[in-house]
């Protein structure tokens, strides 16, 4: 059994219910990370937890976009020390690569679909939990459980301040 690498960190999004009086911003709603799903309007809130389950890397996208289009962006700068622990919606052969040449293992599950299994750490695995429980804390904040923002900037803004809020209250 192989020893869990210095730093795990977690990625995962979330989604957000758009309320009504929130849409219409300037640029429209592309521009300002609303798009449609099954629910009606909702922003997605995609971000990186580190070991002790703050979040310290985020991005807003439209409710509709994919979790792995969103985390290239993320997992850019992230420190080569560690591994990165993702669901199944993280599985991209794309990603793993960058992950590699980054330095940072990946412990993202492979769907049942596929050809190729990828071998997962399922110990380290079992630390993903994390993550979910940091979208708990977040959406504990109203302002963040429903966007009632017309600008993503104010959105992004008002979830900042929580995750600051939660890392100095851990």
């Amino acid at each position: 059994m192989e020893t869990p690498p210095k730093e795990t960190r977690s990625i995962d999004s979330t989604a957000i219910k758009v309320q009504r009086s929130a849409a219409g911003g300037a640029g429209g709603a592309a521009k300002q990370a609303i798009g449609r799903s099954r629910g009606g309007r909702t922003t997605k809130i995609h971000g990186i937890a580190d070991s002790q389950g703050r979040l310290f890397r985020f991005s807003l996208s439209a409710g509709n976009v994919a979790d792995t289009t969103a985390a290239y962006d993320l997992v850019a700068q992230l420190p080569p020390d560690g591994c990165l622990i993702g669901d199944m919606g993280y599985d991209a052969k794309k990603l793993r690569v960058e992950l590699a040449w980054q330095g940072t293992a990946s412990v993202i599950p492979t769907n049942p679909t596929h050809k190729h299994q990828w071998f997962i750490n399922r110990e380290t695995y079992n630390d993903r939990n994390r993550v979910e429980r940091v979208w708990c804390r977040i959406k504990d904040f109203r302002r963040i459980a429903t966007r009632y923002d017309k600008r993503a900037r104010n959105y992004a803004s008002s979830v900042a301040l929580a995750a600051v809020v939660i890392w100095w209250a851990h």
